[in-house]
């Protein structure tokens, strides 16, 4: 066997543990993935602003995703910029976050737990607590 080839069934062997790699991590995050819930919901938003001013909002709604609750809130809220996962909040009840200027941001809390999804992406069930929180 020339040196060629050996080279040639090293790759073919390395691009199929690759290929079977990604085959399972793709089957383990839909496996695992946060599921929504559908139907009406009754859940709570607080923000804390800049000067730790806090402000509640009880929200009832049909809403899978935090996203969608939020604009369900009324009297709050909020802006950013969308990106390839979802929008990044950077404005809420009009107080602007930038990391840039003094490392601040709006940090997300689900029943007192960092939110691992983007507001996009979080889902949303019947009695969660969420914070927004203004944090530097």
């Amino acid at each position: 066997m020339t040196k060629a080839k050996k080279k040639n069934g090293k790759l073919l062997i390395g691009a199929g543990i690759l290929a079977a790699v990604i085959a399972v991590f793709a089957v383990m995050f839909f496996l695992f993935r946060p599921g929504t819930a559908q139907g009406a919901k009754a859940i709570t938003i607080e923000v804390v602003d800049n000067n730790e001013a806090s402000t509640m909002y009880d929200v009832h709604t049909d809403a899978e995703y935090l996203r969608q609750a939020m604009e369900d809130a009324e009297g709050l809220t909020f802006s950013g910029s969308e990106g390839e996962y979802g929008m990044m909040v950077d404005t809420v009840n009009g107080v602007k976050a930038d990391w840039n200027v003094d490392q601040s941001y709006w940090g997300f809390y689900i029943n007192g737990e960092y939110c691992n999804y983007g507001i996009d992406t979080q889902p949303v069930a019947d009695g969660d607590a969420f914070r927004i929180v203004y944090s530097k």
